[in-house]
Formats: structure tokens, sequence, C-alpha cells
């Protein structure tokens, strides 16, 4: 069983890590073979990019915690298995992506969005942005929050594609590579999750935005 790691914004002791310098690669080749500090080392370069991946799917942080937890675990028991292909941060955010997903399917909140579902403050940018796209700043917290009601609308593949190619901007290459999908499946999903999002869109308001 491999360390459980720590919570995230764990505060360093300021001791140094006697593993500073050491390649992921050496560490991966010391757990293979029954080292557990150096999965320790390895934990500890790599969790704050494991937790902030699965903020971007559950919403508590006990969820949060649960994802991270299974995803150090699963990379511990597959981790003889990796073949120095590939720097080994990709090899484990494909872990963490597919945990994510399988977390997604597990805990499915797809639900319709209605115009009492919105604050005045989604209302108003709504406003804004279907009479002055232009002046609609993408990064307010009313955007952002549409933007979370729209992708709860969405199956579960839906929102792993739109996650990751529109908001994370990623490659049909990379989301490939992470999730084991097809190109051309990728490119259908892609297709149906915006077709899906623009639906969410109208549903929230339709007497007024259609």
């Amino acid at each position: 069983m491999p360390p459980a790691p720590p919570p995230a914004n764990t505060a360093p002791n300021g001791v140094p890590s006697p593993y500073d310098g050491t390649p992921d690669d050496a560490l991966v080749r010391r757990v293979i073979e029954g080292d557990k500090e150096c999965f320790e080392e390895l934990i500890r370069r790599h969790q704050p990019r494991v937790f902030a991946t699965a903020r971007r799917y559950a919403r508590r942080e006990d969820e949060v915690q649960d994802i991270v937890q299974e995803v150090f675990l699963k990379t511990f028991e597959r981790l003889p298995g990796f073949r120095f292909e590939a720097p080994f941060e990709h090899w484990l955010m494909r872990v963490a992506i597919r945990t994510c997903y399988d977390f997604l399917r597990a805990h499915q909140r797809t639900r319709e969005s209605s115009f009492t579902d919105l604050s005045r403050e989604e209302e108003d940018w709504l406003d804004r942005h279907k009479t002055e796209p232009d002046a609609a700043d993408e990064r307010a917290e009313a955007a952002r929050s549409l933007v979370q009601k729209l992708m709860d609308t969405l199956t579960p593949e839906f929102r792993l594609v739109i996650q990751l190619l529109e908001i994370e901007e990623r490659s049909v290459k990379e989301i490939h590579e992470l999730t084991g999908w097809s190109v051309p499946l990728i490119k259908v999903r892609a297709f149906r999750a915006r077709a899906a999002m623009r639906r969410a869109i109208a549903r929230m308001k339709p007497e007024k935005y259609l």
C-alpha cells in the first residue's frame, strides 16, 4: 500500500528533501525495487498538479481528496508497468484524467439548468454577452459560474472533452493520449458536446435568448 498523500497546500517543513535533484525516472526505478520512500517523494512533487486536476471535476473537498488518493493508489499499483517511454508526469496525468472520468461516471449530476438557477449577476452577464459580446468579460465570476452550470448539464464524456479541449485548450492528440479515446471519437464527442451546451444555454431563458 502506498503512503497516503497529505492534504493539499500542506506547508513545507523547511527540511530539504534527500531526493532533490533526483530525476523522476530514477525514483520510479527505486519504487519498483521496493523503496516506498521514493514514492513519497513522487507524491510530494506531483500532488499539487493532481489536486488541481481533481478540482476541475469535483466540487467538494472530500471528493477531491478521494480522487487524489485513488490516483496515487492506482499509480503505485501500476508502476511496475511503466515503460519509461515518456516522462513520468505525463503517465501520471493519464492516470489522473482517467480517474476523474471514472469519478464523473460514478457521480453523474447531469441536470437541466433553468432560469431560476441563475443569480442576478449571471443574468446580467448573459444580457451583456447577448447584446455586447465584446464587452462581456469571460474571466468574470458570473461567467465562470455559468460555465460550471453548463458543464453540470453534460454527460461525463461530454464534460471531459469540453474541459480538455475548450477550457484547458489541449490538442486532439493530447486528449487521445490522456484518455485513450480515438481521434475520430474525440471529434464526434466534441461536436456533440458543443451542441449540448448550446441547448443548455437556450434552456436557461428561452423566452429571452431564442
